[in-house]
């Protein structure tokens, strides 16, 4: 536990040592946000997540990588390299002040270099490692590689996105899987806290990226329960259910909306939609002929569902995002356009909470706007702290706590060990 106790925030008495790469580090930034004092250790050098873009002005620079500015608020900055004794054994000092430690190393390869869990817990019986890894830290896949792409598909989540022609679609960006197994490890991390607190005994937390992917899919399994269907693959913005592919996502007058005919009864989302398109004439025979008392929409044929989708999309492509959005409210339907960047920072919702936050980058010159907290409390509200670090930037500071001196610090950057 850190001596510089907040007061004001829920992990402020905790310390987080940070290891890991762009697979963890959504991990240390929920901490930090949390106010735990969070240090980001680094390879002399800086970070290969520094090399990711976005880049500000796209300059490709690894003090410039958005996507670092993005996941690393919230922390301070070291650099170390533990794979030499000397930086083997200031870790060990740092682990004596630490509460938590985040890594996303291969499973074993800390426990080669004297640092693992055993290791850790001889030298702070309280500490919690937090392992992030593609498949975990056991199994047959334990050893295997990943990337984003690998993870959606091995976890499953490809299957039901796409055309029905063509392969899975991959629906994310470099690091969506990753966030997932982050926020996991965060929230693993919390409970293994709780632990401590009944227990005073520490413990290492697994979270594999597949596991965490594979969570992402209850909604195919609440569609199996609900009507024991499985979800297929049904293409532009659509999902194939039993006898007939329905349409998720439409084009609008300026944008796309997000909505979706089904239900089995008079409840049905579709019915107060049905309702709103007659009163502003837009309906068919077919429409009007329809039991829309019992509408059984998962066994209903494609030139059913087609006939149903037809006059809807003409509707919707008739409005903008915002009157379908006024009528959907006004109408009590489940509609919602589909928001763009700009849209996102001009949302009355999101700016009525302050959500966007502010923080300056002085070396830039600017101020640069951030999604704000995950959670708004009512003590103790999680907040970013602080930009992302530059290379270093606190070694001084963090290896000043330990006792080295300037000189002893200077020997160790000429020697490759921070």
């Amino acid at each position: 536990m850190h001596e510089d106790v907040k007061r004001d925030t829920v992990l402020g008495p905790y310390r987080v040592l940070d290891l890991a790469d762009e697979k963890g580090l959504l991990c240390g930034k929920i901490l930090g946000d949390l106010g735990a004092d969070v240090i980001k250790i680094e390879k002399p050098g800086g970070d290969e997540a520094r090399r990711l873009g976005p880049f500000y002005h796209d300059d490709p620079d690894p003090e410039k990588s958005l996507f670092w500015f993005a996941l690393n608020t919230s922390k301070k900055g070291i650099t170390l390299d533990i794979e030499q004794p000397e930086g083997r054994e200031i870790f060990k000092q740092l682990v004596k002040t630490a509460d938590f430690v985040i890594e996303t190393f291969p499973p074993g390869y800390l426990d080669d270099l004297g640092l693992g869990y055993t290791d850790l817990e001889t030298i702070n019986p309280g500490v919690i490692l937090v392992s992030i890894t593609p498949f975990g830290q056991t199994g047959p896949y334990k050893n295997w590689k990943t990337a984003d792409i690998v993870a959606w598909a091995m976890g499953g989540d490809m299957a039901p996105w796409g055309d029905v022609d063509r392969p899975p679609l991959h629906f994310s960006h470099h690091s969506q899987a990753y966030l997932h197994a982050g926020a996991d490890g965060a929230q693993g991390a919390l409970t293994a806290l709780y632990y401590r607190w009944l227990t005073s005994e520490g413990q290492q937390i697994d979270v594999s990226i597949q596991e965490s992917v594979v969570q992402c899919l209850e909604h195919i399994t609440g569609m199996w329960d609900i009507r024991q269907v499985v979800q297929k693959r049904g293409g532009g913005g659509g999902m194939m259910l039993s006898n007939h592919r329905t349409t998720q996502i439409w084009p609008c007058k300026d944008g796309w909306v997000s909505w979706s005919h089904g239900g089995n009864s008079v409840l049905s989302p579709s019915f107060p939609l049905i309702k709103w398109m007659e009163e502003e004439g837009v309906t068919s025979e077919f429409l009007k002929n329809f039991d829309w008392e019992r509408p059984d929409f998962p066994q209903i044929s494609q030139e059913e569902m087609d006939q149903i989708e037809e006059p809807t999309a003409r509707f919707f492509m008739e409005r903008t995002k915002a009157e379908l959005l006024e009528g959907a409210v006004k109408n009590r339907i489940m509609l919602y356009p589909v928001s763009t960047t700009p849209d996102l920072l001009e949302s009355v919702q999101l700016k009525s909470r302050d959500f966007w936050q502010e923080i300056d980058h002085p070396e830039l010159g600017i101020t640069l706007t951030y999604p704000g907290a995950f959670a708004a409390t009512s003590e103790a509200k999680p907040n970013l702290s602080r930009r992302a670090p530059h290379i270093g930037e606190h070694n001084r500071e963090i290896y000043g706590e330990l006792g080295l001196t300037e000189e002893k610090i200077e020997e160790l950057k000429q020697s490759g060990v921070i």
